[in-house]
């Protein structure tokens, strides 16, 4: 773990050296955020957008112009219910169905991803997609300096309907559930819904294109700095918590935090602190993130998954490389990405292509050893031992020949990069090739991939990158030369083009380091056994948060045989939101 230290408090409109170079925010690409904004929502009109981050809010709450006001938190609104948390009843107060946007999108009342590919009825047409359910236990019901515990969970980046975690008469064991914990530790617990992709309108549009997640879950991060006097809890004190998609937004919320580059979309959606002109007038930074396997960096991952699992010759060991020639041609990609980043190692060395697996390998030995050190009963098979993995519902054996442990010092001897990249993608079966923009390619139109994040809300999908749009030969679906005659290059130079707006507006690395306000504290992790995307993608994201001096508390692991999961190691991750907090002081100082 690597920590630094930074003061807080700057002015967001301060410029430091970029992770990446950051996309200058000139007039035409706020008309064109604005376009993009008024396309994403149902009921927007063209509103004055500030270039300005969010200035600092001079106090805990504020309600000055009518939206904010409508916005306003009622103390009373709520429902007493009790749960059980190790075996005690706790009293919890339920805020039920908080809509924190005075613009919700009405969706349908039938979504896709029902029972057999069906589709699901929804109860709440009108706002289930952008409101809250908050449960504060007993113990903070007048406190509002704890911590509130923000639960993302659009898993795949999906749109997520309104979830209540907290159920009447449940009961939940601390160290094994998220939820437990927080009640236990006296959190106020927050379940967040958002638009994302999926999603279908009431007219039979697609609102939950990118930025849509992000723009939601600022506006909740919003709501909850507007009535931080009123409600328990602190506003100065927001932990992110997600997986996956959720993991992927956790993280562009911490990393974007005032940016005046999503104003647009905020005033489109009736996000409290966006005045009568435009300007942002409250801030949407957090304190802490907390993710688990973020599916990020989108627009580079189909790169980094196919230089991962071809650099190495995985995919033909396998018998997974049913496209070696587009494989091939996408990893190739990767060196002059990575390059580009400008990132170093702890060592502080250059991170290449050429260092990228040493990187890798050290983490994974650092990922068993911390494990072995952990608990003297854990122990890991010597090679030619065997991996023992249970995954829905079946258990599988796997020979050890690729890690070699010193059962005597419990450090790890050796990794062979080789073998465990091949038992990686064995225990789980590689994604396709695309990995994450496949839709359209080669005449794909059945992955479940990515592709329908982007584009207009009137077109099911697009794709957002270089390699899928120029492969794209599906007709009449928008994307690629075959529809437009033009290359990706060419179509992303016009200045009516969006779609690679929305491909920055979802990426934490485009704004870590920049002039973007980056929460202070992380904790990220990524499993050992996680084929879903590429471990670059949270190396990358570890040495740019490294990198960011506004980044005081950064704990990075590869997680021990972990698959793609999150919340698997509750006491550890609960007792460094502990630390943070402590460590910060009182909020209200």
């Amino acid at each position: 773990m690597q920590r630094w230290t930074a003061p807080r408090g700057r002015d967001t409109l301060s410029h430091r050296p970029s992770v990446r170079a950051e996309r200058p925010m000139t007039r035409t690409r706020v008309l064109r955020g604005m376009a993009l904004a008024g396309s994403l929502v149902l009921t927007c009109a063209a509103v004055p957008v500030s270039v300005a981050a969010a200035a600092p809010a001079p106090s805990r709450g504020r309600a000055a112009d009518p939206q904010d006001a409508a916005l306003a938190f009622d103390p009373s609104g709520y429902t007493t219910v009790t749960v059980t948390v190790d075996g005690r009843p706790l009293d919890v107060r339920w805020y039920k169905e908080i809509c924190y946007v005075a613009n919700p999108v009405a969706a349908a009342a039938q979504q896709p991803g029902g029972p057999g590919g069906g589709s699901t009825t929804v109860p709440d047409t009108a706002c289930g997609y952008q409101s809250m359910n908050v449960f504060v236990p007993d113990s903070a019901f007048g406190d509002q300096r704890t911590p509130v515990y923000l639960a993302v969970n659009n898993s795949g980046w999906m749109a997520s309907h309104l979830r209540a975690s907290v159920a009447p008469g449940a009961s939940y064991n601390s160290a094994t559930s998220n939820v437990g914990a927080a009640l236990k530790a006296g959190y106020v617990f927050v379940d967040v819904a958002s638009r994302s992709r999926g999603l279908v309108g009431a007219d039979g549009s697609f609102p939950g294109k990118a930025p849509a997640a992000v723009a939601d879950a600022k506006a909740a991060v919003r709501y909850l700095r507007l009535n931080d006097t009123e409600m328990p809890g602190s506003a100065e004190r927001i932990v992110v918590n997600g997986t996956s998609g959720g993991g992927a937004l956790a993280s562009i919320l911490g990393a974007s935090g005032n940016s005046g580059e999503y104003t647009p979309y905020l005033a489109a959606i009736g996000a409290a602190g966006i005045d009568a002109k435009g300007r942002s007038t409250l801030r949407d930074d957090v304190f802490a993130v907390n993710a688990y396997c973020p599916i990020t960096d989108l627009g580079n991952a189909d790169t980094a998954y196919e230089w991962l699992y071809n650099v190495l010759g995985t995919r033909e060991t396998t018998g997974q490389n049913p496209s070696p020639g587009a494989a091939a041609q996408m990893a190739s990609r990767f060196a002059a990405y990575e390059k580009g980043l400008g990132l170093r190692t702890p060592d502080g060395s250059r991170l290449t292509a050429a260092t990228m697996l040493d990187t890798i390998e050290r983490e994974v030995a650092r990922s068993a050893e911390t494990y072995l050190e952990a608990d003297p009963a854990h122990t890991i098979p010597p090679l030619g031992g065997t991996f023992r993995i249970t995954a829905g519902g079946t258990t599988k054996a796997y020979v050890n020949d690729w890690i070699d442990v010193d059962t005597a010092t419990r450090t790890v001897r050796s990794v062979d990069m080789e073998r465990y990249l091949a038992f990686v993608a064995s225990q789980a079966a590689l994604k396709t090739t695309p990995a994450f923009d496949a839709v359209g390619v080669d005449g794909n139109t059945t992955s479940r991939t990515e592709t329908n994040l982007f584009g207009p809300p009137a077109a099911p999908y697009m794709n957002y990158t270089e390699f899928g749009w120029n492969h794209n030969d599906v007709p009449g679906d928008g994307s690629g030369p075959d529809d437009t005659g033009l290359t990706w290059k060419q179509y992303t130079a016009r200045k009516s083009t969006t779609v690679d707006d929305q491909v920055h507006l979802i990426d934490p690395m485009d704004f870590i380091g920049t002039g973007a306000d980056t929460a202070p504290n992380w904790y990220v992790r990524h499993g050992t056994r996680d084929r879903d995307t590429a471990f670059t993608v949270s190396v990358n994201l570890d040495r740019a948060l490294a990198a960011d001096q506004e980044v005081e508390d950064l704990d990075y692991r590869l997680a021990w045989n972990q698959p793609h999961a999150g919340n698997y190691d509750v006491p550890e991750a609960m007792a460094w939101i502990a630390r943070v907090v402590q460590k910060a002081g009182d909020p209200l100082a």
